[in-house]
Order: C-alpha cells, then sequence, then structure tokens
C-alpha cells in the first residue's frame, strides 16, 4: 500500500508538470502548492533531481507532436522545408543564448534569494496583469494568429490561413481577439532579430513564479507575433533549456554527487516522466485548439487568482518568506 500511494504522488506530480510546463501559469506556482501537500517519501536530494528530471517527459511529448516539423532529415520533405527545418532550430540555438548565460550567471543567487512564495505569488500576479494588458492592445483575431503547423498526430501540417485578400478572419467570442492579422503569422515569417528578442525574454523566467513559457509567449505577443507562433515557438525553446538543465541535473546528481537510488525510486522517476509525457500531450494540444478562438486572457486571470491563493494560504500558515 505504501508503495502505491509514493506512485500516485508521482503521478499526480507528473501531471501538475505537464499541465504548467506549457500552459503560461508557471510550474513552480503549482509546484510550491503541491509540495505543501503532496510529498513524495523520499529524500531531499532525490526529490529535487526527480523534479527536475521528469520533464524529460514534457521534452518528449514535443518531440512526438511535431516530429515532422522538427526533423530536418524527413525524406518526404522538399529541399526549402528542410531548410526552413534548419534555420528554425538555428533561432531555437540562438534565442536559447540569453537565457543560458543568465541562468549560469544568477541562478543559484536567484533560488537563494528570490525562491519564496512571496516572490512566487508576485510574479503571478503581475505576469497575469500583463497578459491581459498586452492581450487588450495586442488583439489579433486569425482564430490564434494565422498558419497551424499544429499539434496533431505524427506532426501533420495542418494551414488555416490564406494568404492577401483571400486570409480568412474567424469570428470569435474573445472580445481581445480583435479581428486584425499579427506582422508575424508564420514561424517562417519569424525573423531572426524576433527570435533573439524572444530568447531574451525568457531571461525573465529566471525568477520563479514567471513561467518560462509565459515570458516566452508573453514576449512573443509584445513583438507582434500571433498566438499560434508564439506558443509553437515557446514550445521548441524548451527542448534545448530542458534537456540541457536535466542532462546537468543528471550528471551533477549521479555522476558527481554519486547520489544512491532505490529500484523505488528508478520506479517513481519512470512514473513521473511518463506521466507528464502523457499530460504534455493532452496539455500542448488542448493549448492549441484554445488560442484558436480564445486569446491569452483567460490565463492572466488564472494567474492572478493563483497568487492571490498562494498569499492568502501561505500567509494564513506563516510561510510567506519561508
Amino acid at each position: 500500500m505504501e508503495l502505491l500511494a509514493e506512485v500516485a504522488k508521482a503521478i499526480l506530480i507528473g501531471i501538475v508538470e505537464g499541465v504548467s510546463e506549457w500552459l503560461p501559469i508557471s510550474s513552480t506556482g503549482h509546484m510550491i502548492i503541491v509540495d505543501e501537500f503532496v510529498r513524495l517519501d523520499v529524500s531531499a536530494d532525490f526529490l529535487s533531481f526527480y523534479l527536475v528530471v521528469i520533464q524529460l517527459g514534457a521534452i518528449l511529448a514535443v518531440f512526438s507532436l511535431y516530429t515532422a516539423r522538427l526533423n530536418p532529415f524527413g525524406r518526404q520533405k522538399p529541399a526549402e522545408q528542410r531548410r526552413d527545418t534548419w534555420r528554425l532550430w538555428l533561432k531555437v540555438a540562438m534565442a536559447c543564448l540569453p537565457a543560458a548565460v543568465i541562468g549560469l550567471l544568477f541562478d543559484d543567487w536567484v533560488e537563494e534569494h528570490f525562491f519564496n512564495a512571496v516572490v512566487v505569488a508576485v510574479a503571478l500576479i503581475v505576469y497575469g496583469v500583463a497578459f491581459i494588458v498586452v492581450e487588450r492592445l495586442q488583439g489579433g483575431g486569425l482564430k490564434g494568429g494565422g498558419r497551424l503547423h499544429g499539434a496533431q498526430e505524427g506532426g501533420a501540417h495542418q494551414d488555416a490561413s490564406h494568404s492577401g485578400a483571400h486570409r480568412r478572419h474567424l469570428r470569435t467570442d474573445d472580445p481581445d481577439a480583435a479581428d486584425r492579422p499579427d506582422p508575424v503569422d508564420g514561424l517562417e515569417s519569424l525573423s531572426w532579430l524576433t527570435a533573439f528578442q524572444i530568447g531574451c525574454f525568457q531571461c525573465l523566467a529566471i525568477i520563479p513564479g514567471t513561467s518560462r513559457s509565459g515570458s516566452t509567449i508573453l514576449g512573443g505577443r509584445i513583438l507582434g507575433v500571433s498566438r499560434q507562433v508564439a506558443a509553437e515557438f515557446s514550445f521548441f525553446l524548451a527542448i534545448p533549456v530542458m534537456f540541457g538543465w536535466s542532462l546537468l541535473k543528471a550528471v551533477k546528481t549521479l555522476l558527481i554527487d554519486r547520489l544512491a537510488v532505490s529500484p523505488t525510486e528508478w520506479l517513481l522517476l519512470a512514473v513521473g516522466i511518463a506521466a507528464a509525457y502523457i499530460v504534455s500531450r493532452l496539455a500542448i494540444r488542448f493549448l492549441m485548439a484554445f488560442i484558436k478562438e480564445h486569446s491569452f486572457t483567460a490565463f492572466g486571470w488564472y494567474r492572478i487568482g493563483l497568487g492571490m491563493v498562494v498569499l492568502a494560504y501561505f500567509g494564513l500558515t506563516g510561510g510567506l518568506l519561508a
């Protein structure tokens, strides 16, 4: 029974990871709440390792949903599409440089000084307000803003836009999704400079509660990128960032610190990765479908509500600055 209980906890943590990693709602904000009520019966060192490495499941979900889009060696791809894929990967690599530098320099210091409930709650609320304001200012109502390379099974491409006078402006009930096109409505039209600028916005995610996906999507929207492209580019930016972080954590924990991991702990890790993978696929598909009809405003309100819950809960329990 004890093992089943631990497996259930591992699944729940994997679910939270899979949902909050891709939606712009802050995985850290959710994890600190979950940690208050659901704690694995493992050592602190293994828990730290577990919470990072289960992200591999989330990364695999992106690969599985966007296989055709991300594979530059696809035999069925024309030469120009292969070149587009290589350019996309180069843009992703370039956009990851700012966050890599900032993370290496300041990650430990930020974790020591800013990883507390107050900072997380304030970041949730501030960026929630930012999402609402930016979406009202930017609009962009092509039912998500243009081309849908979408998270379809097998990575199939689907184009939901028509160029020039034939572009189809789709109706939506979202008042923030104004019926006008976005300057950047396809990944191919994402410039090198815009990609790099979105990468700079990713640096904001070093502050707990900001959300990596939230900062990059918000940055993309501020720069005039459609919701669809902002979300997809955010997914692709996560691949080197999360994979690199997981690899470094594994090397440090298993090879340098030589943490002894029991068979039960390996089982919990495998279960967590599997849960994160399955739920990530669902979360990505949900987000892509949602922003076809709606803006990111709903996520802004959700962040504000969660931030208030974090402040209220930890204020009542006396753990605001813990």
